[in-house]
């Protein structure tokens, strides 16, 4: 999208950051919602750290963005927070985690890389991709090809490029603390991956600098793949978030 109506208005725009393999085929219906969001699409530019995935992002966006970052999308959302606070006046956070690397996640991340080296890169989504997907709409047989042919865009370099970015991924509770937008965070009911329960987490460690708490969204009947697999009830949160105050009190 061209950045220079943004620019000329001084109004934030929508942006999007995808996860994990995803690009915008992941957002067909946050799109169709809200027609002037961007997404950040070409996998960061195969960037193999969060900090690069940022500078990628700050090169192709407005002065003034409503930001929000869905999986891996959300911890480059945080980095682009480090690197230039004034340009975000919201912030979303979705099916994401402020935890360090932990205990068995470096051999569970290579084994799937593994995966994709000795039996092609669709091996390696069909194996992936699944839990990703709530119950309720893991046999719905065209949301998954969908979601299938967008992770076989990103193809094993990207891939592998992403989970290096995942396994040194930075710190993020002083970002947490010093954000001075208003946030919001949406997670899937059935998030597998990132649980509604490291989202209240999130909540907790920005609580105590905010005089109202962050508002936290459980989508019903969602896995990870959330904006995906419940569409409706996600884009109602987004809309709420949308229409936060953007100076909102610090309780600081």
């Amino acid at each position: 999208m061209d950045t220079k109506k943004w620019e000329e208005e001084g109004a934030e725009a929508l942006v999007i950051l995808p996860g994990l393999l995803c690009d915008s085929g992941m957002f067909g219906a946050q799109l169709d919602a809200f027609p002037e969001a961007m997404v950040i699409d070409g996998f960061y530019g195969g960037a193999s750290s969060l900090e690069a995935m940022a500078d990628y992002v700050l090169d192709r966006i407005p002065p003034r963005v409503s930001l929000f970052g869905h999986s891996m999308g959300a911890r480059v959302a945080l980095e682009v927070c480090r690197m230039a606070p004034t340009r975000v006046v919201r912030l979303a956070l979705a099916d994401t985690g402020i935890h360090p690397v932990r205990e068995g996640e470096p051999a569970k991340r290579h084994a799937l890389r593994d995966i994709g080296r000795t039996q092609g890169f669709g091996a390696l989504v069909d194996a992936w991709l699944p839990p990703m997907i709530g119950p309720e709409r893991r046999e719905d047989a065209d949301l998954y090809q969908a979601l299938r042919t967008m992770c076989l865009r990103a193809g094993q370099e990207i891939f592998e490029a992403q989970i290096e970015a995942l396994l040194h991924r930075p710190d993020v509770e002083d970002v947490l603390t010093s954000l001075t937008c208003p946030v919001a965070l949406m997670v899937g009911e059935d998030d597998a991956w990132a649980p509604p329960s490291q989202h209240q987490d999130i909540a907790d460690t920005i609580a105590p600098h905010w005089a109202d708490p962050c508002p936290l969204t459980v989508i019903p009947k969602a896995g990870h793949m959330a904006p995906a697999e419940a569409p409706e009830a996600f884009n109602a949160a987004l809309r709420r978030w949308l229409k936060a105050s953007v100076d909102a009190p610090s309780a600081a």
